[in-house]
C-alpha cells in the first residue's frame, strides 16, 4: 500500500471557511485613489477590531504585488495602489479578483472577490489614420464594403456602439455585431456610382463607445471609383477554426486560407491582408499576402490568451475583395510549474507539543485541465503530516509531540506534482527547529563516587569534581551544584567540603585527621535553570588516607615514670634469656604502623639483643663474673612510614645471682594475651600496673629502710637480696608475648 501522504488539491476538502463556499463579492472603480477604503471586513467577519491583531488576519492573493492590505487597527480594507482594469483583465469581462483573508489561532480562510467596475478612460482607436476603398463603378445600390473596426479597450457599455459617416448621397453605414459581442462597420452603397461623374470620395469614419460623455475615435475613408471588375474574391470558408499548442514553435503554419476569384488577369490575382488585426495580433501572426499561410512569429501562453479572432482580405487586382473570419483557439500544454506560497510559519516549535501547526501555504497551477491538478505531498520518514484545507490551502502540523533531545531539526521537503504530461514537479524546502522543553533531569555518570584525600591536607584543597549532564539545552541545561547530608548520620558535610555552584568541583575546607575521621559521606545534588527546575542527586564518599604523622608511643616499659624500669637477669641466664619485651603502638595504620626495633647503644656492647619485629629483649651471650652488674640499653622504636618515625627507650638492667622461688618466671606459664584492637583498655591496665609498681617499691625501699636502722649491715645474711614483692599483672598490650611478670629491685649493696 503506497504510503506516500498525498492530497490532490482538486479535493478542496473540510476547512472552516466563514462565508461558506460563495465568496463576499466587493466592488470598486478603476483608477480608485491609492488608500481608499473598499469594505468593513472586521463587520462582514463579525469580529471585533482587536480579534483581527489577536487572530493574525492578513490578506493574500495570488498576485506577486499585494494590491489590497488589511488595516488591522480598523479592520477595513485598503486599496495599496491605482488600479486599471485593462492592464489587470484586458479585454476579459467582468474583472475578477479573488483574494483570501486568513485568520490564525484557529485557522479561518475568508474567501472573497473584488470586482474592478470599467469606467470610459479610453477612446475607440482605428489602427490606421486612412483607409482605401476601391469600388466599381457597376457596383448596384445595396451593396456592402467591409470597413475597417475601431478597438476601444474598455469593455461593457464603454466599447464601441456604434458607427457614422459624413453626410453624403452615396453611402450610409451600418453597425453589426461579431460573434464576441464587438461592433464592427459596414459600408452600404444607396446610389449607383459614376466613375466619369466622380472617381473619388472622401469621408470620415466615426466610432463611438457607449460611455457617458461618449468618446470616440475616426478614420479617413477614401472611396476610388474603378471600372468593372465583376467577380470579387470568394473564401472557401467563411468562418475558420483552428487549434494550436501554446508550446508551439516560432515560424509554425497556424492555417492557410484560400480565396478565388472567376476574373482573369490582373482582376483574378488575389493577394491576403489582415483586414484588421489589433497590435497584440499583428505582433504574433505573419500572414502571406501571396500564399494566405499564418504562421507564428511570437510565442503563445494559454494563460495569458486562450484564443484570438482574426479577419482575413483577399483582394484582386481589379479593387475588389472578399473577407474571412479566423478563430484561432491556444490548446493548453503541460508548460506551467506548481506554485507553492508559504502563507505563515512558525519555527521554532516547542517539542511536547500535540499537533501543532507549522506552516500555512498554498498551491496553484496556472495550467488547466489535468495540467492544473495537483498532488501535494512530504517525505514519509519525518513527524509530520499535510492537512488541506479550502482554496488550495494547506496546514503542515506534527504528527504527535516532538522530542528535542532525538531531534532538534527537521529539513522538510514539500512536493508538489500536477498530473499534466509530462508531470512537472515543484519542491519547497522548511526548515524547522524544535525549542527545548526542561523534561530532561540532570544525569550523573554513577550512582555513587568515591574520592580519596590524605590527612593534614590543606584548608581549600580541591579533591575531585562530581559533574553531570542534562539532556535539555540552553537554560534547561545550566547546571548548579550543591551539598546535602549523607544518607547516614555523620559530621557536618558542610563543615567539612564545599562545591563550586557552576564547575562541581569539591573542596576541603580544612585539614582532615585520619585518626579522627576515616571516612565520611555526602550527597550531591545537580539542579537545572528550567522551569520547573529539575535536579537529581548522586552519593559521594570521602575517604581520608593515612599519612605517617604520628611516632610510635612506648607503652612499656614507661618513660616518664618518676623511678626508672629495672628489669633483673640472672646471672645464671642462658643465651636468649628473654629479658624483657618493649611494647609500643602507633597510631597511624597500614605500613605507617609497622613497628621494627632496634638496639642503638648497650653498656655492654654484645651481650643483648632485641628482637626487630615484636621487640623481645633477650641475652645474646652467656654471662661471666667480669660483666658489669649494672647495664642500660638503649632501644629505638621506628615505623615504616615515609618519612619513618621513631622513638626511644632506655632499659636499666640489673644482674641478679639468683632469685626467690615466688619470683621466679614460671616456666610454662604462657603469656597472657589481650584482646586485639582495644587500645584504650591496654593503656588503663598498663598505667594501672606500672602505679601499682611503684607504689610497692617505694613501700619495700622504706621497709629496707627500717631493716637497717634495726638490725645493721650483717642482718642482710651474706650479701643475699631480699625479695620484695611486685605485682605481677603488667599485660602486653600488643600481644606479641612480653614476660608476664616483671621485677625491679634497689641495688643495695652500692650504697
Amino acid at each position: 500500500m503506497d504510503k506516500q501522504r498525498q492530497v490532490l488539491s482538486i479535493f478542496l476538502l473540510l476547512g472552516v471557511v466563514r462565508a461558506g463556499w460563495e465568496p463576499q463579492r466587493y466592488f470598486v472603480t478603476e483608477e480608485t485613489e491609492n488608500g481608499s477604503i473598499v469594505a468593513d471586513l472586521a463587520k462582514d467577519l463579525g469580529l471585533g477590531v482587536g480579534e483581527l491583531a489577536t487572530r493574525g488576519a492578513r490578506v493574500d492573493s495570488e498576485d506577486k504585488e499585494p494590491r489590497l492590505q488589511l488595516d488591522l487597527q480598523t479592520g477595513r480594507l485598503i486599496l495599496n495602489e491605482k488600479l486599471d482594469r485593462e492592464e489587470l483583465c484586458g479585454p476579459t469581462e467582468p474583472c475578477v479578483m479573488p483574494f483570501q483573508v486568513l485568520l490564525q489561532r484557529p485557522l479561518e480562510v475568508f474567501r472573497a472577490e473584488l470586482l474592478v467596475e470599467d469606467i470610459n478612460d479610453h477612446s475607440p482607436e482605428f489602427p490606421e489614420k486612412e483607409m482605401t476603398l476601391k469600388l466599381l463603378e457597376t457596383s448596384s445600390p445595396g451593396t456592402v464594403f467591409p470597413l475597417k473596426m475601431a478597438q476601444d479597450s474598455d469593455v461593457g457599455d464603454n466599447d464601441v456602439k456604434n458607427y457614422t459617416i459624413g453626410r453624403n448621397l452615396y453611402f450610409h453605414v451600418s453597425t453589426k455585431t461579431r460573434g464576441d459581442g464587438r461592433k464592427y462597420p459596414e459600408l452600404v452603397l444607396d446610389k449607383e456610382l459614376d466613375r466619369e461623374e466622380l472617381a473619388e470620395f472622401r469621408f470620415a469614419l466615426t466610432a463611438l463607445d457607449g460611455g457617458s460623455p461618449p468618446r470616440t475615435g475616426t478614420i479617413q475613408i477614401r472611396v476610388l471609383v474603378l471600372d468593372a471588375n465583376d467577380n470579387a474574391p470568394e473564401f472557401a470558408h467563411e468562418l475558420y477554426e483552428v487549434q494550436i499548442p501554446e508550446n508551439s514553435p516560432l515560424g509554425a503554419l497556424v492555417v492557410q486560407v484560400s480565396a478565388r476569384d472567376l476574373d482573369s488577369g490582373t482582376n483574378g490575382e488575389i493577394s491576403y491582408s489582415l483586414f484588421y488585426g489589433s497590435l497584440e495580433i499583428i505582433k504574433t501572426f505573419e500572414l502571406s499576402s501571396i500564399s494566405g499561410e499564418l504562421r507564428l512569429i511570437k510565442e503563445l501562453d494559454f494563460e495569458t490568451r486562450s484564443s484570438y479572432e482574426l479577419d482575413i482580405q483577399a483582394s484582386d487586382g481589379g479593387g475588389l475583395s472578399g473577407k474571412c473570419s479566423l478563430t484561432v483557439k491556444v490548446v493548453d500544454v503541460n508548460d506551467n510549474y506548481p506554485e507553492l506560497t508559504i502563507s505563515s510559519l512558525s519555527s521554532p516549535i516547542p517539542e511536547n507539543s500535540p499537533e501543532t501547526e507549522v506552516a500555512l501555504f498554498r498551491i496553484r497551477d496556472r495550467d488547466s485541465g489535468e495540467n492544473g491538478r495537483m498532488v501535494c505531498s512530504i517525505q514519509d520518514d519525518i513527524p509530520f503530516t499535510l492537512k488541506p484545507s479550502v482554496e488550495n490551502f494547506y496546514r503542515l502540523v506534527t504528527d504527535g509531540a516532538l522530542d528535542r533531545e532525538t531531534r532538534s531539526e527537521y529539513n522538510i521537503t514539500i512536493t508538489v506534482t500536477d498530473l499534466g504530461t509530462p508531470r512537472l514537479q515543484t519542491q519547497h524546502s522548511l526548515r524547522v527547529q524544535v525549542s527545548d522543553v526542561n523534561d530532561n533531569a540532570p544525569e550523573f555518570s554513577q550512582s555513587s563516587y568515591t574520592l580519596r584525600v590524605r590527612e593534614n591536607n590543606s584548608p581549600a584543597l580541591h579533591i575531585g569534581t562530581i559533574r553531570a549532564t542534562d539532556r535539555d539545552a540552553g537554560s534547561n541545561a545550566q547546571l548548579s551544584y550543591s551539598l546535602l547530608p549523607g544518607p547516614q548520620p555523620g559530621p557536618d558535610a558542610a563543615a567539612l567540603l564545599s562545591i563550586h555552584a557552576d564547575s562541581g568541583q569539591l573542596f576541603a575546607l580544612r585539614a582532615l585527621d585520619y585518626e579522627a575521621l576515616q571516612a565520611f559521606e555526602v550527597r550531591v545534588r545537580a539542579t537545572d535553570q528550567g522551569s520547573p527546575a529539575l535536579s537529581s542527586q548522586a552519593l559521594v564518599r570521602v575517604q581520608v588516607l593515612d599519612a605517617n604523622d604520628n611516632s610510635p608511643f612506648v607503652l612499656y616499659p614507661l618513660q616518664n615514670a618518676s623511678a626508672p624500669v629495672t628489669e633483673l637477669l640472672p646471672r645464671a641466664a642462658e643465651p636468649g634469656y628473654l629479658l624483657s619485651k618493649v611494647v609500643a603502638v602507633d597510631r597511624d595504620s597500614g605500613q605507617n604502623a609497622w613497628l621494627s626495633f632496634q638496639l642503638l647503644k648497650a653498656t655492654e656492647p654484645g651481650l643483648f639483643g632485641v628482637g626487630p619485629h615484636n621487640g623481645e629483649v633477650r641475652t645474646a651471650r652467656p654471662l661471666s663474673e667480669r660483666d658489669a652488674p649494672r647495664h642500660r640499653l638503649l632501644l629505638l622504636v621506628r615505623d615504616n612510614g615515609e618519612p619513618p618515625r621513631s622513638a626511644s627507650v632506655t632499659l636499666h638492667v640489673l644482674l641478679v645471682d639468683g632469685f626467690s622461688q615466688p619470683y621466679l618466671p614460671l616456666p610454662d606459664a604462657p603469656p597472657q594475651r589481650a584482646p586485639p584492637d582495644r587500645l584504650t583498655a591496654y593503656l588503663v591496665v598498663a598505667l594501672a600496673a606500672v602505679s601499682s609498681l611503684f607504689l610497692l617499691s617505694l613501700l619495700l625501699f622504706v621497709a629496707l629502710r627500717l631493716c637497717r636502722r634495726r638490725g645493721g649491715p650483717g642482718s642482710l645474711g651474706g650479701g643475699s637480696l631480699p625479695e620484695p614483692h611486685f605485682p605481677g599483672h603488667l599485660v602486653d598490650v600488643s600481644g606479641a608475648g612480653t614476660l608476664s611478670q616483671s621485677y625491679q629491685y634497689e641495688d643495695y649493696a652500692h650504697k
